[in-house]
């Protein structure tokens, strides 16, 4: 591998090395046992969990069906056709082109996974998970863009060994290629800008419903992009100023769509890169919306650091993005989103998936004080963290950072 990765850190028991190593190598060969397996489903008491973990083992084995059924039915359009009417299979084969036995079979894998399910005459209506793609424009674009992601893993190892030779890497040109100044591939800029405008809408929720922004007057937003979230934000406080700081092509598409929805008086546009550039002054709130992620920890420091030196005493840092699973939240349902952005954001550039803890402690190391994780409905989308500037300079200058 070319490319600098940092290493996510391990977290370490309280229990003696000597003794844990004991007791799961004893409960590894007990759950070997060739009669386990047989009497832990004579028992009713063992046999559920049997039953449980062999579902999740076949899941595991039928994962990438699951996700082509989901591709298939969004290259269809199904969910939004649907969403009008239930309709048969003659009238869905002739929508779709078609022929109705090999319809039959993917609306039948849609009904067993949830997307669709079944009504009356024969017909095929919406399922409790298929309700959310019909209305979300977002998650269907994710699910087209997660194609990419699929076909770099065909053979894991030969992406594992070189990740950024893949179509993901050329998708996200900012996350591996520093800025030069030959003239910007614009098609890749309005690419990720749209993709990343459309898919924001769950985290910029969560941000809305958990945070009160009545005691800010201005924010700046840092990689704002096309101004998905100021924008929401901009309705929802309507007392607020924005700053919104971004590479210059990113901010060239985002001028239109701010004067369309009349906020060019209330926004002002800082074209640079935190690479390179201070950050603008004047803000009172800073915002980092799926930033961090995107970028190794010595460029995180240095954005935090930046954000720390750009805020007057008393400001507040947000940072809100998809987080590791905490170490003391256990077998939550979102820990399996954790195997997920482990490799996406390996296949995008250098960024990695940071637990909650790492993440504060990057802001403390920035000088940022009381921080602390706000309460959020649904910590998949995203997680939040608060920071506060307590004292003027922090204790490494941003220019120190490489």
């Amino acid at each position: 591998m070319s490319q600098h990765l940092d290493l996510a850190a391990i977290a370490t028991h309280a229990v003696p090395t000597s003794f844990k190593d004991a007791l799961q190598a004893r409960l590894e060969r007990w759950y070997a046992h060739p009669g386990l397996y047989r009497w832990s489903l004579g028992n009713p008491l063992t046999r559920w969990l049997t039953r449980r973990r062999t579902r999740k083992l076949f899941d595991l084995m039928a994962g990438f069906v699951h996700s082509q059924v989901l591709l298939g039915c969004v290259r269809l359009d199904l969910f939004r056709a649907l969403h009008h009417a239930p309709a048969s299979l003659t009238e869905l084969a002739r929508r779709t082109g078609l022929a109705p036995v090999v319809l039959q079979r993917l609306l039948l894998s849609a009904v067993a996974l949830g997307l669709l399910e079944h009504r009356s005459q024969g017909r095929f209506g919406l399922g409790p998970l298929g309700v959310p793609l019909a209305q979300h424009e977002g998650i269907a674009q994710m699910i087209e863009h997660n194609h990419l992601l699929y076909q770099d893993m065909q053979d894991p190892l030969q992406f594992l060994n070189n990740a950024w030779s893949g179509g993901m890497a050329e998708y996200w040109p900012y996350a591996h290629e520093k800025p030069v100044p030959a003239p910007p591939d614009l098609d890749k800029f309005t690419r990720y800008s749209q993709l990343m405008a459309a898919s924001q809408g769950f985290v910029v929720q969560e941000i809305l419903s958990s945070y009160f922004f009545d005691e800010h007057r201005c924010v700046l937003d840092v990689g704002a992009g096309q101004g998905r979230f100021v924008g929401e934000l901009a309705v929802h406080a309507p007392h607020l100023k924005f700053k919104m700081f971004d590479l210059p092509p990113v901010l060239d598409l985002a001028r239109e769509g701010l004067k369309a929805k009349g906020l060019s008086e209330r926004v002002t546009l800082h074209p640079g890169s935190f690479l390179d550039d201070p950050l603008p002054e004047g803000a009172d709130l800073i915002t980092l919306v799926r930033v961090a992620h995107d970028h190794p920890d010595a460029v995180v420091r240095q954005i935090l650091l930046k954000a720390h030196a750009a805020l007057p005493v008393g400001g507040v840092l947000l940072l809100a993005e998809p987080m590791a699973q905490p170490d003391e939240e256990p077998g939550q349902p979102s820990a399996s989103a954790d195997a997920y952005f482990h490799f996406y954001l390996l296949a995008m550039g250098a960024g990695r998936l940071r637990t909650p803890k790492e993440l504060q402690s990057l802001m403390e190391e920035a000088g940022f004080t009381h921080v602390e994780r706000v309460p959020n409905a649904m910590p998949i989308h995203a997680r939040i963290l608060l920071g506060r500037k307590s004292q003027c300079l922090p204790s490494v200058s941003p220019n120190s950072v490489n």
